[in-house]
């Protein structure tokens, strides 16, 4: 190697290389913490929405096997323990501010239960419907209304059944019938519905076990609402003829949202029992508020009663729920019954009717809140306020009734004739057939608050012309 030749420098050495600091570490595991946990929890969320879905769209677990003859609740609640657990709370009653619900042990005994109650007798608060039902067996027993657990039993136990021979037309709307009509009718349902209005009321109510129950409105196997009663089959398309709708089968063409009005309009109506096979009829050929009823009786001549004190022939209302409701905003609205007596609840990820089909006032937040932007005591103030005018004049109505009754029966024991009495006769049948309507319908008013009024006002109308007719008719004779 040569002098000249330059030697290379050894390179300089690298300082060692430091691993990652403790900090750093720790910020690295707690990063992948956190990610796992993100992780697991997306997973979850994930399981979670799969199973809520599933719970949506299987909205039952089928452990009891269903059919059209399954009559017992019970045995659906195998399959629907949170419906089922909403309908026993029916015999959980609350009394209203204007009466109604009356406040009970909710348990059934031999005796009837209503006699540990200080207002359930209606007659004894109010006398002038003694008077207005003078002749008939309302006179004698008028009762509070209870929950849908007590309907059969109550009917039972009132002294309109004890006292008097009634037909098993009555049964339509305390009973669960459907196979029962069955059964009358070997299969037929209609042939059924027609033995079993005419049977004795106490011979007829022997052969059923419930008040109303699932299979009344359900269908066993795909759980959609349905109709069971021929009354109401027949009462919808005749009111659907009379607006130009030809060959209307509810169960065929009422909208699912009807169909949450309809299947409470199978009872919650004005009837009458036609001929001598007591048919269950609604009066719907010329339509559905109470003109039209008045109409529709005027036109048949139907007569429920002789008044004892007066003598006319007279109408008695029964409980026309469905009537009323359908002249007011709510109906119009598209409300149904069920939004508001028996509204949605959550269930996880279910969304099912409440059962226990209630006043809305005893559940204000979710019967009423859902669509009005307002508190529970501003709802509560307003219904009070509506249901206080409205008590206010039917008092008045029924005290121009009451003046009419008791100068048409000193009238009548002076000797008037029948032509004298004739036309306060007819004044009386239409004022007592208005209030009873009222009377007997179970919203006090709130269904349609000003068609409740118009009926009061045709009512008070109609007795102080009966009053002015009996007068000239006296004088000129």
């Amino acid at each position: 190697m040569s002098e000249n030749t330059a030697t290379a420098a050894p390179p300089p050495s690298t300082p060692p290389r430091k691993g990652p600091s403790r900090r750093t570490k720790t910020l690295i595991g707690a990063a992948i913490l956190v990610a796992a946990l993100v992780m697991v929890g997306v997973a979850s969320l994930l399981v979670n929405i799969a199973e809520r879905r599933s719970e949506a769209q299987d909205p039952f677990f089928r452990v009891a096997e269903l059919d059209e003859r399954t009559v017992d609740p019970e045995v659906w609640g195998q399959n629907f323990p949170l419906q089922f657990d909403l309908y026993k709370r029916t015999l959980e009653m609350d009394e209203g501010q204007h009466g109604g619900s009356e406040a009970l042990p909710a348990v059934l005994t031999p005796d009837d239960p209503r006699a540990q109650t200080t207002a359930d007798q209606k007659l004894e608060l109010d006398p002038r419907l003694v008077d207005m039902w003078s002749g008939y067996a309302f006179s004698v027993d008028y009762r509070e209304l209870r929950g849908h657990a007590y309907m059969l039993h109550d009917q039972r136990e009132t002294e309109r059944v004890k006292q008097f021979d009634q037909p098993g037309a009555c049964l339509n709307c305390h009973a669960s019938t459907y196979v029962l009509m069955q059964d009358l009718g070997d299969g037929d349902v209609q042939a059924g519905f027609d033995a079993m209005n005419k049977m004795p009321y106490d011979e007829v109510t022997q052969l059923v076990d419930h008040p109303i129950a699932c299979i009344d409105c359900h269908d066993p196997d795909t759980m959609e609402l349905r109709i069971t009663r021929p009354a109401f089959m027949e009462g919808i398309s005749s009111l659907k003829a009379s607006e130009g709708i030809k060959d209307y089968d509810v169960n065929r063409d009422a909208t699912p949202s009807e169909m949450r009005t309809y299947v409470c309009a199978q009872c919650h109506v004005e009837y009458y029992f036609e001929g001598e096979g007591k048919t269950l009829t609604f009066p719907w050929d010329n339509g559905v508020n109470i003109d039209d009823e008045l109409a529709y009786y005027d036109e048949n001549g139907h007569v429920d009663w002789v008044h004892a004190e007066t003598g006319a022939e007279m109408l008695k209302a029964q409980h026309p729920e469905f009537e009323l409701y359908n002249q007011g905003v709510h109906a119009s609205a598209g409300v149904s019954c069920a939004d508001c007596h028996m509204p949605y609840q959550r269930e996880g990820a279910m969304k099912i009717s409440d059962h226990q089909v209630r006043s809305p006032m005893e559940n204000v937040n979710a019967a009423c809140l859902t669509c009005h932007s307002t508190t529970e005591e501003e709802m509560e103030e307003r219904v009070q306020v509506i249901q206080d005018r409205h008590l206010y004049t039917r008092d008045l109505a029924q005290d121009a009734l009451d003046e009419l009754i008791a100068d048409l029966t000193e009238a009548r024991e002076d000797g008037a004739t029948d032509e004298q009495l004739k036309e306060a006769w007819e004044h009386q049948r239409k004022a007592s057939f208005y209030i009873d309507w009222i009377v007997s319908e179970n919203s006090m008013g709130f269904h349609a608050p000003g068609e409740a009024q118009r009926v009061l006002s045709d009512a008070i109308d109609s007795a102080r012309k009966g009053q002015l007719a009996l007068i000239e008719a006296l004088d000129e004779g």
